[in-house]
């Protein structure tokens, strides 16, 4: 039970599989019962002093308790004095040394890093060209959500993001997490589709047959952190997808579900359905968003990850929703196609994908 605004899988703890979310009075409530399967209508909280039940409505403040409370939380000279001056009583960071000049200067940091997503830029956008013999990096079923995409929370150092900090001598104790390192992308994207209740389905299953959780997928057969599969990809110059099935990307508009897909090297999700807002940011980076039509999906076609596959009808003359073509290849020798649809809404989206992201083509307009 918590208060906060985020209820995902393990993102209180790694542990920890349903989080349910209150208000903090019956967070309270809750802890001392020290259960959740309880009906605190009819059951007592516990006992009391006197030997005699204590029930939520015995300890529940009224309308009149709490307005005598709230007018100590709403005294205004209590923020005039705490924000009047925000650098007094600060000696650490008033002692702070900080750089002068007009370009901030990109110091060894494992907090913040120069990000790589103006590298090799040109004032020329490379256009929108075919996909060839494309891999799947992932398979996922439905309801992936973009807590399971992008990093967040803690992690731990058998993980590539920790092995990346402890090699850049960060002590484990020193980790942090995800949120406070969102200014490296080398964390980031280290942590990109590694939470550890995603599952990927190209991964069979374990002995007792349930399915593997965690960021991993198979590479050559070998099974691996998605990350370094990714940089495998990277490096032999294989486009690779991200396949699912609905509601893809649901939850809070994440920046990261959609920069760490893009710098994984992704250059599609084919999915059977979208979150609105986590499409959008997927068109911003450059990575198509496609579409499943009718029946189709991967169950349907059977998907094992071992396929190669062709995306064709992407050019220059891109319009939006319009029909592309899935060509699927698979290890007998077997090719099927399948009609997707392309998820490249509006006309000014066409450009964001031509121009490589949203970022790329800002910059151009400022420089032109």
């Amino acid at each position: 039970m918590l208060s906060g605004n985020r209820n995902f899988e393990a993102r209180v703890h790694a542990s920890i599989k349903a989080n349910y979310l209150a208000s903090p009075p019956l967070v309270v409530a809750y802890a001392i019962a020290g259960r959740v399967n309880i009906d605190l209508d009819s059951e007592p909280l516990g006992t009391g002093m006197d030997g005699q039940p204590v029930y939520l409505k015995d300890v529940w403040p009224d309308s009149t308790e709490v307005l005598a409370m709230m007018k100590h939380a709403a005294d205004p000279s209590v923020y005039r004095r705490l924000y009047a001056d925000l650098t007094r009583d600060l000696p650490l960071w008033d002692a702070i040394t900080a750089p002068a000049g007009d370009l901030y200067r990109w110091d060894e940091s494992t907090y913040i890093a120069r990000p790589p997503f103006f590298e090799n830029f040109s004032m020329q956008p490379g256009g929108i060209g075919g996909i060839r013999n494309a891999r799947a990096l992932c398979i996922f079923g439905d309801s992936v959500t973009t807590d399971h995409i992008s990093p967040a929370g803690s992690f731990k150092p058998t993980t590539p993001a920790g092995q990346y900090l402890q090699s850049k001598g960060v002590a484990v104790k020193d980790f942090n997490s995800y949120g406070a390192r969102r200014g490296n992308h080398e964390v980031m994207m280290r942590g990109t589709f590694a939470n550890v209740r995603i599952r990927n389905l190209m991964l069979p299953p374990s002995k007792d047959g349930s399915r593997i959780e965690g960021g991993y997928t198979l590479y050559g057969g070998e099974q691996m952190p998605i990350y370094d599969a990714a940089m495998k990809y990277l490096a032999d110059g294989t486009p690779t997808l991200v396949f699912a099935g609905e509601e893809y990307g649901t939850g809070s508009s994440r920046d990261w579900a959609a920069k760490g897909t893009q710098l994984l090297g992704v250059k599609a999700v084919i999915a059977k359905s979208y979150e609105r807002i986590h499409r959008s940011n997927l068109v911003g980076m450059g990575v198509l968003p496609l579409q499943f039509r009718g029946d189709a999906d991967v169950a349907a076609l059977q998907l094992t990850g071992g396929e190669s596959f062709d995306i064709g009808g992407l050019d220059d003359n891109l319009k939006p929703q319009q029909e592309v073509t899935l060509t699927i290849r698979r290890r007998d020798g077997s090719m099927q196609q399948v009609p997707l649809l392309l998820r490249i809404d509006t006309p000014v989206e066409v450009d964001y994908c031509r121009h490589g992201g949203i970022l790329p083509y800002v910059l151009r307009k400022l420089l032109a």
